[in-house]
């Protein structure tokens, strides 16, 4: 009894530093599992569209999915990057003529702002008044802090992008074998708690597709409409703010 006791504590030990040691592993790969997973139950049904136009070939479908994946995904994060890097010229310039002239009058529509007009202006005012040496002094003690913080955002945008192509490649896998992954979900959740189980792993599936769906969408017409928007007002570095749109 004592030597069955030991050995099934051993055996639950190392099974469990083996589970560790395997999460550690593929900690680099789980942020991307988890949004290839979103991503491809929130899309599943546009996968089996595709692949009844296909006439029943999975291939293809996966293939053009993968593409579609890659334009929505890879290519704007890329776009946005390289905008604001040959753009980071103006801003340079930009940034150098309020430092020498100070910032302008405040226009007149300023004021008419609801609920924060009034104090917009006034603090402007007080900014202009200063001339370029008090925009300086109010701006020096943060620019180190900001710039370290812009060095980290691209670093960390980098990161990203090479986690947008983990993604592509993990939901293009999953799009092959997504039967077989849902049956074992399905079966997971009613060995767990029966049809109820089974019946909460289908709900989970839905509300997935149902907030990846609108978070994406969401996200993609925003920046389409803003951008649109800023440059139809003729507002400057409209490319740049749309791709800090798309960031944010």
């Amino acid at each position: 009894m004592h030597h069955d006791l030991t050995r099934n504590t051993l055996a639950v030990f190392f099974i469990v530093g083996l589970i560790g040691l395997s999460l550690w592993v593929l900690r680099p790969f789980l942020a991307a599992t988890v949004w290839a997973t979103m991503i491809v139950v929130a899309t599943w049904p546009w996968l089996k569209k595709l692949q009844s136009i296909f006439r029943g070939r999975r291939t293809p479908a996966v293939a053009v999915m993968t593409v579609g994946m890659l334009l929505l995904l890879v290519l704007p994060m890329w776009w946005a990057i390289r905008t604001i890097a040959e753009r980071s010229d103006q801003l340079v310039t930009l940034g150098k003529h309020l430092a020498n002239n100070g910032l302008p009058l405040p226009p007149e529509w300023v004021k008419g702002l609801p609920m924060i007009g009034l104090k917009l202006d006034e603090a402007w005012t007080e900014f202009v008044a200063g001339g370029a040496s008090g925009l300086v002094e109010h701006v020096a003690p943060y620019a180190a802090d900001t710039g370290r913080w812009l060095l980290t955002q691209f670093g960390g945008l980098g990161g990203m992008l090479i986690q947008f192509f983990l993604v592509v490649v993990i939901a293009a896998v999953l799009y092959s074998t997504g039967e077989q992954a849902a049956h074992m979900v399905r079966v997971f959740g009613r060995r767990l708690a029966g049809e109820r189980g089974e019946s909460s792993m289908i709900l989970a599936g839905q509300a997935i597709r149902g907030v990846a769906l609108g978070v994406g969408v969401t996200a993609i017409v925003q920046t389409f409409l803003g951008g649109l928007g800023l440059a139809v007002a003729g507002v400057p570095y409209a490319a740049v703010l749309s791709a800090l749109m798309l960031m944010l």
